[in-house]
């Protein structure tokens, strides 16, 4: 296993070390194993999990809670998926499965609620825009008339 010093790890995500101890302080991201010198020891697994974050702040659009909560249900669903191939007995099997069926749907929602928000933005531009362009023509005219 290879062992990263946070410098590295703050180069390869493009984050400040400062945010990659905000998120390990808020939950965001696991906590790294300690050298004997106390220097956190990141691992290729703590890069893959900032890499999500990142990806699910900046295209999704995710505030700070929202990343929390969907970063949790992803770990969620990780654990449920071992659990399930793990368990022999059909019966818990179909349970395990069923959590994790709950869980996905609870993030497809966060999802789906997001791209809600910003379809309404969108509809909000567009009908600001139609209006420019109304007031776009009609001064264009009115300038017409003037010469």
């Amino acid at each position: 296993m290879s062992f990263y010093k946070i410098e590295e790890v703050a180069k390869e995500c493009g984050l400040t070390k400062r945010t990659i101890r905000y998120y390990e302080e808020i939950g965001l991201l696991f906590p790294p194993e300690r050298s004997d010198g106390g220097y956190r020891m990141y691992t290729d697994r703590h890069i893959e999990q900032l890499k999500k974050i990142i990806s699910a702040r900046d295209v999704l659009g995710f505030s700070l809670p929202e990343l929390v909560e969907f970063i949790q249900m992803s770990d969620s669903v990780n654990s449920q998926r071992v659990e399930a191939k793990q368990t022999e007995d059909i019966q818990k099997k179909l349970e395990k499965v069923a959590e994790l069926e709950e869980t996905l749907e609870k993030q497809l929602r966060m999802i789906d609620l997001k791209l809600e928000k910003i379809k309404q933005f969108r509809l909000e531009l567009v009908d600001l825009q139609e209006r420019v362009e109304i007031a776009k023509t009609k001064y264009t005219a009115m300038m017409a008339n003037q010469e």
